[in-house]
């Protein structure tokens, strides 16, 4: 009995430690609102469209970078954070959406890395806010429904 006390404690204290917040945390981060109007002269001056589809905003007069655009906005199961579209422009390869593996191939390097351009030393702080603040409405939460069965009788 003592030994399986022990062993919880140990393992509580690696979890406690876990989550404490070190150098590298984001607590305390935050940005300024930004003003959608803006984000979207941003969305059209960086030509967002050339790589990306968005409802509403196409414009054929561009050079398609990719056969198959990256789908922004639209309907998902789950939110789409503030913090999750920031961290998809300043670090494209952070984390990539699941894909269809012959669209992945057209949208990542052979390192698996985005293919996405990196704007950070050509957009500013104030123009990132702005874009994020006018994509994240465009994304809606769409719960999963699930399907309710009655219960079964046995004759």
């Amino acid at each position: 009995m003592k030994t399986l006390i022990w062993f919880t404690s140990i393992i509580l204290l690696f979890v406690m430690a876990a989550c404490s917040y070190g150098p590298d945390s984001p607590k305390g981060f935050s940005l300024p609102e930004g003003d959608i109007a803006k984000g979207e002269k941003v969305f059209m001056q960086y030509k967002c469209q050339s790589c990306h589809a968005l409802k509403g905003y196409e414009d054929n007069s561009l050079i398609k970078e990719f056969d198959t655009l990256v789908p922004l906005g639209g309907t998902s199961s789950m939110v789409k954070t503030y913090a999750q579209l920031v961290t998809s422009v300043i670090n494209p390869s952070h984390k990539l959406a699941p894909r269809n593996k012959s669209i992945e191939e057209k949208l990542t390097n052979e390192d698996g890395t985005s293919k996405m351009r990196v704007f950070n030393d050509v957009m500013t702080v104030q123009e990132l806010i702005d874009l994020v603040s006018f994509l994240q409405p465009k994304y809606e939460v769409k719960p999963i429904t699930y399907t309710h069965y009655g219960q079964y009788r046995m004759l």
